[in-house]
């Protein structure tokens, strides 16, 4: 977790220093910035009259370029990157989606139960065409989205009776808007009455009845009233202005932030006494103004701070946030740090989706999970300080340089999602470069796995947890109390073996015990031929008296004794560790410990036993392949202390047969270490 983090935290750090290449590119290029403010008067009509449309206000009766200007310039100064934008969103011919209404039921859910926004609905009655054509419809439904106002046609052939109830006998427009100044009060319905069926007007009505909304300030001594009054809004926001009402932006926002931000409008068109205005720091006009209990702060003198509805709701969505704006930021956090577990995973395709599925399950459960205790704490009735101080904090954080470059640079992204998501892609496939070329070093097969080789690791790990829990965790070395494990005793109850063979992990193989075989005071062959031909012959002709001798025990005598070794306490009383030491004393094993004895006597050929592992029996010969042990080769020892070659038993053990090949110890599970015999003392009793 805390490595995705890392990762998602360096993207941040990558798409901030990206911005600021993109500005400097820019500024080469064109010699502006994105803060550099703009005269009016450099621009062309249609650029002005784009950025009226931008702003909410209407530009209708005025057909000279000067009076557009003047407009412009009464509603707030102009900078290079709302110019920018202004001009991308008018090429931008993207189409609006517009809401049919089935009923009454999806006409309330939608309308009159959403206490937050504002709503433009075209009625259309029984056997009667639209009040507005489809063409200016359209062009209305655009004009309107730009501020956050949601758009929709009911038709009263779908639900005649509740239009016959509303009173809608013939096509008309509905306009939604919140009643009262409070968080998810009542919603009040208004019907347009105007005679003109022009897209202007029926704007200028919308824009008139959201104005209706904020407070409006005509004269110093109404300003300085409301100015020094304290109620229950920690935050209010002032536009002073020479306008006749409020842009229509300005009046969305007020509608978006009801209940948590205060919006006043000061009309100064007929002020001749501006001395109080300078007293609390208002020097020109137009000015937008925050007022919060920390003091004064001037909207417009840092970097992304536009006279746009996107700007400006970035900006008080930073400074008061309701839970709903942080949930939906640590989702996406949540999210892209878990989508970052796509490039970490090595190996195969398939594995890297499913991990990323069960990381995104998992991720998103406990975020849910950790909200809810944090929404009930909220809730409490005396944790209004711990509130209050929580809003002072953003407020004192968001209000910095800092805070204004990350939100211009969510802006940016925001509205060019491929390249946001260009750099994302980008980021990973750097961290998965450098992920794979980090396990090569340390030599992980993990990297090369394919697709089938890992499902088929994921279907063996599914059946052993399924069908053998328990083996799946006891990997070697286990250190338990209970060393004879009674699961061992259940399997030999089921013979003959009739049941499903558990399917357990191969990992414990890495941890079994591993040397090489040595010997003391060695030489090599052509020495040791030279030197005792003689030996050879005498271990050769021993060798066969063993084994004719060997011949001679009967088969009975054989079978008993293995099957009494194989089979345990309930045949003979005698434990594992000491029947498997009587089976390897009378088997190869000690046959041919005591025939290279005798042969390495006369070469002074003696095992270096020291080397051995102390709980592993000695032995010459490994009885899988029944090969002698070579100097220099790799051994391998299992928990029941039988040894063997390393590639023989590796081989052995991963056919799936994970058990000894003498004693049939399970290779997984710790045995009581055995103890080899002191030799008895040559010397009399004293």
């Amino acid at each position: 977790m805390w490595v995705k983090l890392c990762c998602l935290l360096l993207y941040f750090l990558a798409l901030f220093v990206l911005a600021r290449v993109f500005e400097a590119v820019a500024w080469y290029e064109s010699g502006f910035l994105a803060t550099q403010l703009v005269d009016p008067v450099a621009l062309s009509f249609r650029k002005l009259r784009t950025i009226l449309e931008c702003r909410g206000l209407g530009h209708s009766g005025l057909p000279e370029k000067k009076d557009v200007r003047e407009l412009v310039e009464k509603s707030g100064d102009l900078m290079e990157g709302e110019l920018y934008s202004a001009l991308k969103e008018e090429e931008a011919s993207e189409s609006v989606s517009s809401t049919n209404f089935s009923g009454e039921m999806h006409f309330y859910e939608l309308v009159e139960d959403t206490k937050d926004g504002i709503w433009l609905v075209q009625v259309i009655a029984n056997d009667r065409s639209p009040l507005v054509g489809k063409v200016h419809w359209e062009k209305m439904v655009k004009k309107v989205s730009r501020f956050g106002i949601r758009t929709g046609t009911f038709n009263c052939s779908s639900d005649p009776r509740y239009c016959k109830r509303r009173g809608w006998l013939k096509s008309t427009l509905i306009m939604s808007v919140p009643q009262t100044s409070t968080s998810k009060g009542k919603v009040m319905l208004k019907e347009y009455n105007g005679r003109k069926i022009e897209v202007e007007h029926i704007f200028k009505w919308i824009t008139a009845h959201a104005a209706s909304r904020i407070k409006t300030i005509y004269n110093s001594e109404h300003l300085k009233e409301e100015w020094n009054k304290s109620d229950q809004y920690r935050v209010k926001i002032y536009l002073f202005a020479n306008l006749d009402q409020p842009p229509a932006f300005f009046s969305a926002l007020s509608v978006k932030f009801t209940g948590r931000v205060e919006f006043i409008f000061v009309n100064v068109e007929n002020w001749d006494n501006k001395s109080y205005m300078a007293e609390i720091g208002i020097y020109k006009t137009p000015s937008y103004i925050l007022r919060t209990p920390e003091g004064i702060y001037r909207y417009g003198n840092n970097t992304g701070e536009f006279i746009s509805l996107r700007a400006m709701e970035s900006f008080l969505r930073s400074l008061q946030p309701e839970v709903n704006d942080l949930f939906v930021l640590s989702l996406v956090l949540v999210n892209l740090m878990a989508w970052m577990d796509l490039f970490i995973t090595q190996g195969a395709t398939i594995k890297r989706f499913v991990v990323l599925i069960s990381t995104l399950g998992t991720y998103n459960s406990l975020l849910i999970i950790s909200w809810l205790p944090v929404l009930g704490f909220l809730q409490l009735p005396y944790l209004d300080s711990f509130y209050e101080y929580s809003l002072k904090l953003f407020r004192y954080s968001n209000t910095t340089t800092l805070a204004s470059w990350v939100r211009a640079d969510w802006m940016f992204y925001s509205s060019h999602p491929a390249l946001f998501l260009s750099t994302y892609l980008g980021h990973g496939l750097l961290i998965d470069y450098f992920e794979k070329k980090r396990r090569r070093n340390n030599n992980t097969d993990e990297v090369n796995a394919n697709n089938l080789e890992w499902l088929s690791s994921l279907w063996d790990w599914y059946t052993s947890y399924l069908f053998h829990p328990i083996a799946s965790f006891q990997h070697f070395p286990f250190d338990s109390d209970w060393d004879e494990d009674p699961d061992l005793f259940l399997e030999r109850l089921a013979f003959p073996d009739l049941w499903l063979h558990p399917l357990i992990p191969t990992d414990y193989i890495k941890n079994l015990p591993m040397w090489r075989f040595q010997c003391l005071g060695a030489h090599s062959d052509e020495e040791m031929l030279e030197t005792f031909p003689d030996s050879e012959s005498d271990s050769d002709s021993e060798n066969k008296e063993v084994l004719s001798s060997d011949r001679e025990v009967s088969e009975d005598d054989e079978l008993s004794t293995f099957h009494r070794c194989s089979e345990g306490e309930r045949w003979c009383g005698v434990e594992a560790s000491s029947c498997a030491s009587h089976y390897c004393h009378h088997e190869p094993c000690e046959r041919k410990a005591r025939s290279y004895s005798s042969y390495s006597s006369a070469g002074d050929l003696e095992p270096d036993w020291s080397a051995w592992p102390s709980d592993m029996l000695h032995c010459t010969e490994c009885v899988v392949c029944l090969e002698n042990f070579a100097k220099g080769c790799l051994l391998m020892g299992l928990p029941c202390g039988h040894v063997f070659h390393q590639n023989c038993i590796v081989m052995w053990l991963a056919g799936g047969r994970h058990c000894c090949p003498v004693c049939r110890w399970a290779s997984y599970k710790k045995k009581q270490p055995y103890t080899h015999p002191q030799p008895l003392s040559s010397e009399p009793p004293s």
